[in-house]
């Protein structure tokens, strides 16, 4: 399936939502919404993966990039399948950021 992303400002939470797969030849589609998304002002950003089949090495550097550009921003993961939580796990980025399986505003838009 072929990649794309949508980019969403719900208040202080910044949505981006990841569909097909995520590798080295669209991994920069990633760093520049997260580029776009650390020049407001959001409290929250979250990487809908609900429908992300797959995600090489390429779009975990681009999670690392998000961690880092965000700053203090705390970054919630959504709905990972299996195989692209497994690449999150085997590096422990899962210990940087906020798991969970569907997009719960009453953790996420609690402030």
């Amino acid at each position: 399936m072929a990649f794309s992303l949508l980019t969403e400002n719900r208040g202080r939470v910044a949505v981006i939502t990841l569909t097909g797969e995520l590798d080295a030849s669209v991994a920069g589609q990633l760093r520049d919404a997260v580029d776009q998304v650390s020049h407001t002002e959001v409290e929250r950003l979250v990487l809908d993966m609900t429908n992300l089949d797959y995600m090489a090495s390429a779009g975990l550097r681009g999670l690392v990039f998000a961690k880092q550009k965000m700053g203090g921003v705390d970054i919630y993961i959504v709905g990972a399948h299996d195989a692209v939580l497994e690449t999150i796990e085997m590096t422990g980025f899962h210990h940087s950021v906020f798991m969970l399986d569907t997009y719960d505003p009453t953790v996420i838009e609690v402030f």
